[in-house]
């Protein structure tokens, strides 16, 4: 039951709280082990957080899950984890994360109670309701990054949080595009806001997010401020590395007989994990050695 425990609480999602150290990143604080070490535990109360809320999800969706190729599988839908037994952990690694919370500050505490309201508020209702599903999605992103920002006392720039939003909303159009796609005449069973959701109108929409995201880097990286700041121009050479992650991404929604999420594909796979590899790497060079 402990493996099932731990599965539900979705360990390998937790790599989105990356999103929470960008601001020590990009603020060129990386290192400095005061702000990294309040930064690293900012991440680890988020990690808790989005582990109860999965935990949460999994017990109210049970039923659904049943009904779906993949999720079917999932502990609690399954029957391998009592849902009481979940919603117990949910409720402890609530309380642990808030208080742990609140020793970063009053500021950071505001924020990550908020994630957790807004995500119970998604699980019990508000993802029912199209689009605002997905822009739930995507606020959970933003908090992330103004999280980071406030437990590390780091200032988040106005360019970070508009291509964090723009980056968590292509992404979340994606997996409702994908649902939508594999679920065929199951989609009330499986998803009851997929019947709302038109296949065009959501390919519309990621085109239009994924080039608007692309878009804001670039003018991020060949801003005066920017360059300014980090006393160089070679922030705009990265621009490739967004632009085939998010192309990878949309291969990864459409591919031919894939029933897995493309949220949890793209952690699996090669190509677009080396392009991220590979631009973490050219992002550090560039803002701590060049």
């Amino acid at each position: 039951m402990l493996l099932g425990i731990v599965r539900t609480l979705r360990p390998h999602q937790w790599v989105k709280n990356v999103f929470v150290a960008a601001p020590l990143v990009f603020s060129r604080h990386l290192g400095e082990p005061a702000v990294t070490l309040r930064a690293a535990a900012a991440m680890l109360v988020f990690c808790l957080l989005s582990g109860s809320v999965y935990a949460i999800n999994d017990v109210l969706d049970a039923d659904k899950d049943r009904a779906h190729p993949t999720k079917r599988h999932r502990p609690v839908a399954s029957g391998k984890v009592p849902p009481r037994i979940a919603s117990a952990v949910a409720v402890g690694l609530i309380a642990v994360s808030i208080g742990g919370a609140a020793v970063l500050g009053v500021g950071f505490s505001i924020v990550a109670s908020t994630y957790l309201l807004l995500n119970l508020a998604y699980s019990l209702s508000l993802k029912e309701v199209v689009f605002v599903d997905v822009l739930i999605i995507a606020a959970g992103f933003v908090l992330r990054v103004l999280g980071g920002s406030l437990a590390a006392d780091i200032h988040a720039s106005s360019w970070l949080l508009v291509c964090t939003f723009l980056l968590a909303l292509f992404l979340a159009l994606g997996k409702r595009a994908h649902e939508l796609r594999t679920a065929g005449d199951r989609a009330s069973e499986r998803r009851p806001v997929l019947v709302r959701y038109r296949p065009g109108a959501i390919r519309a929409l990621m085109v239009a997010t994924g080039l608007a995201a692309l878009v804001a880097y670039v003018a991020y990286t060949l801003a005066p401020h920017t360059r300014e700041f980090f006393g160089t121009w070679m922030l705009a050479l990265t621009t490739p590395f967004p632009a085939l992650g998010l192309a990878r991404f949309w291969w990864l929604v459409r591919r031919p007989g894939g029933d897995e999420s493309p949220t949890d594909a793209m952690l699996r796979d090669p190509l677009f994990l080396a392009n991220g590899l590979a631009y973490a790497a050219a992002i550090l060079t560039i803002l701590y050695l060049a």
